[in-house]
C-alpha cells in the first residue's frame, strides 16, 4: 500500500501501524505517532490498522538545547 510517511510517500507492505514501524526500522517506547492527524498510543499501534493513502506522522525527541 501506498502511505504519505512524515510528508514522503512511500510504498509498504504493511497493514498496521506497528508493522509500518518494524518495516522502517524504528524501535523504542519513545515515538509518537499520529495518523491523519489522529494521536495513536503505543500499545494501540499493533492493532491499528491502516488504509491506503493515510498520512502517519513518526516523531522522535531530538537532542540539543
Amino acid at each position: 500500500m501506498t502511505f504519505i510517511v512524515n510528508g514522503d510517500e512511500q510504498d509498504l507492505p504493511a497493514s498496521t501501524l506497528a508493522e509500518l514501524l518494524e518495516l522502517l526500522d524504528y524501535q523504542g517506547n519513545w515515538l509518537a505517532t499520529a495518523v491523519n492527524g489522529e494521536l495513536v498510543h503505543r500499545d494501540d499501534r499493533a492493532g491499528f490498522t491502516l488504509d491506503h493513502q493515510d498520512r502517519i506522522e513518526i516523531l522522535t525527541p531530538m537532542q540539543g538545547g
